[in-house]
């Protein structure tokens, strides 16, 4: 009689592999439609920095002080004063003749140790030469605790005071074991000088006789410069080394000159190098923009595939033919071709190449800044709220519909693509109790199925081995 013969088979790893087919269709899409929306919120997200960077470079290029076209301020003798001019400046050449600098002042007291501490210490007001004062409350200055108000414990708390705004500074000296308070004014200026103590509120009298005898260590004087020569121009006096006197040009004073010395010569003119630069800076941050559209859209392989092909062929990246990428970037390449006047950024040496990129002829730029001095300027305009005009206006108001934090492209995609990832999460939690409660239910049938093999293969042996004796009777 012939035995019953049945598969061998693991009733777990069968099991295993059923549950696994039974959901492996959903499973790849829900595959597929997670790793999609994940690289969809980080190219977002990169593509949002990227134009946030180039938002600013936009709004920084061109400011309430400064424009594209730049302007240079050229001293003829820099160790005298030096100067700087804003494109808006009027070309020429000024003189001026320096008699005195701005200095701040300085005043020092001998200070012994008060042992009048605590509530008992009291008060002291600083008196400046403008008539303002600040108080300084010494009842906790007594920091170390030792019960003695020292010339450091003082200083700090003057520097620490609320109301001192950083117009005075405090320090400490000891001259022949002598502990000195030094007070220096942060502000030059013969107005910011330290005119004083009061110290009538003070609760020890020794330390108010201390603080009642002042020594001059540097006077505090006003800067004086004679525009034009010595005696003979005009006279301007101020408490600042940096003059504005002359519009649209800032000139900083830094040594005085001897009587009947030759005048300094201040010369204004076009800065070329600078205007350079800065026509430089807004191609290299479109140029870099322009390498994150280029990597949150690349195509991948799509050539036709061999059947010898061994390499996995690359993916398409998470933007690659979105529609609103391509166009935003379509648009900002259109702005750059936009003209005014007849001319556009084409017209000043900035052009492109066939894969988008911008390149400066810097020689073809300074000779149109020549023949048309302000168009560039025009032509370029500004971005920011409120100030959008030119290319850069133009295209910051373009990108920032997409990096508006309330109503931006990006933040809604980024929301969109974020919800996706959430709903397919779920949607993987119940997949798994799927495979579950179908791995129990394959697990089980299996296993019955191998109890059964089991059973009627011990049945067919035992009729085998009766059948099999009989035969031998």
């Amino acid at each position: 009689m012939s035995v019953i013969s049945s598969p061998n088979y693991d009733p777990q790893t069968t099991a295993e592999k059923l549950a696994n087919a039974y959901v492996a269709p959903t499973k790849a899409i829900l595959d597929s439609r997670n790793t999609k929306a994940t690289a969809t919120v980080s190219a977002l997200g990169t593509l949002g920095t990227a134009l946030s960077a180039f938002q600013s470079t936009l709004q920084a290029l061109v400011t309430g002080t400064s424009t594209v076209s730049a302007a240079s301020a050229t001293s003829s003798n820099t160790a005298i004063a030096t100067g700087t001019a804003s494109s808006t400046a009027v070309a020429g050449t000024y003189s001026f003749y320096v008699e005195q600098l701005a200095t701040a002042g300085q005043v020092s007291y001998n200070v012994s140790d008060s042992a009048v501490t605590g509530a008992g210490a009291g008060s002291m007001k600083v008196m400046l030469a403008d008539g303002s004062n600040f108080q300084i409350d010494l009842a906790t200055a007594d920091s170390n605790m030792d019960g003695k108000l020292s010339a450091k414990e003082i200083a700090a708390a003057i520097n620490v005071a609320a109301s001192n705004n950083s117009r005075v500074t405090a320090s400490t000296l000891t001259i022949n074991g002598q502990p000195k308070l030094v007070l220096t004014a942060t502000q030059t200026g013969a107005n910011n000088a330290i005119a004083s103590l009061d110290v009538s509120a003070l609760g020890d009298p020794a330390l108010q006789s201390d603080l009642s005898t002042q020594k001059v260590e540097a006077a505090a004087k006003d800067a004086i410069v004679w525009m034009g020569d010595q005696n003979t121009g005009t006279k301007v006096t101020q408490a600042s080394n940096t003059f504005t006197t002359i519009d649209n040009v800032k000139f900083t004073v830094k040594q005085a000159q001897l009587a009947g010395a030759t005048p300094v010569q201040l010369t204004i003119g076009p800065d070329n190098s600078a205007t350079a630069a800065n026509v430089q800076t807004f191609v290299d941050a479109y140029n870099k923009l322009l390498a994150v559209f280029n990597a949150v859209t690349a195509p991948g392989d799509h050539s036709p595939t061999s059947s010898t092909d061994s390499t996995p062929k690359s993916g398409d990246a998470a933007l690659y033919n979105d529609s609103g990428v391509t166009a935003l970037r379509a648009s900002l390449s259109a702005m750059l071709r936009s003209a005014t006047g007849g001319k556009s950024l084409i017209s000043f040496g900035i052009t492109a190449a066939r894969d988008g990129t911008l390149s400066l002829d810097s020689a073809r730029l300074q000779k149109t800044i020549a023949a048309d001095p302000g168009k560039m300027d025009q032509l370029f305009g500004r971005a920011g709220i409120g100030v959008d005009s030119g290319v850069l206006g133009s295209m910051n108001k373009l990108v920032n519909t997409w990096t508006n934090s309330a109503t931006g492209l990006i933040g809604g995609r980024k929301t969109a693509a974020t919800k996706v990832v959430d709903d397919v999460a779920k949607r993987q939690v119940a997949l798994q109790s799927q495979f579950d409660n179908s791995y129990k239910r394959y697990l089980a049938q299996f296993s019955a199925l191998q109890q059964l093999q089991a059973s009627m293969t011990s049945t067919s042996n035992m009729f085998s081995a009766m059948f099999s004796s009989n035969s031998n009777n």
